[in-house]
């Protein structure tokens, strides 16, 4: 993980923001070799926890990274409300905030179905190994599809090495 993760995951955590990782990160930290390009959470798309968001990123000049004119971050309650997923660029990274996880579920099924993962810089959420490859099937991407094949293997060696 680059230092730039790291920075993005530490404001998350101090500002207190309900989040589960997911996505790449996740799947390195269970043992997949992979390139992150970013961080990709679950998370409660909640006022009150998107308004926890937008102060972590204080200072970063987030944007909405998939509009047009890179539209800087403004929460309004209105938006609030009506967002599902929030796809953001910083100054130091993407921070790509989905509400949902297809075949997983929401931010409470997320957090049902994930474990803590300690870090030299502290402890964080993350999907469980059989879960994240239930979201990689679902996706159902070729390159969804190899990265559950990979996970697939590192659970079966796993297991063999608890015989």
């Amino acid at each position: 993980m680059v230092q730039n993760d790291k920075s993005l995951l530490l404001r998350l955590q101090e500002r207190d923001v309900e989040f589960v990782i997911i996505g790449e990160v996740c799947m390195a930290m269970h043992g997949v070799n992979s390139v992150t390009l970013g961080i990709e959470v679950c998370c409660r798309l909640t006022t009150e926890n998107l308004r926890r968001l937008e102060a972590a990123l204080k200072g970063l000049h987030p944007f909405h990274r998939l509009a047009a004119n890179n539209l800087p971050l403004e929460l309004t309650n209105e938006l609030c409300g009506r967002l599902k997923n929030l796809y953001l660029k910083t100054d130091i990274g993407i921070l790509d905030c989905l509400g949902e996880i297809k075949g997983v579920g929401d931010y409470e099924s997320a957090s049902k179905h994930s474990v803590t993962y300690k870090l030299s810089y502290g402890e964080f959420r993350m999907l469980d190994l059989d879960t994240l490859i239930a979201a990689k099937e679902a996706v159902g991407r070729e390159r969804d599809l190899a990265a559950a094949r990979q996970l697939r293997a590192i659970k079966e060696k796993i297991g063999q090495g608890r015989s």
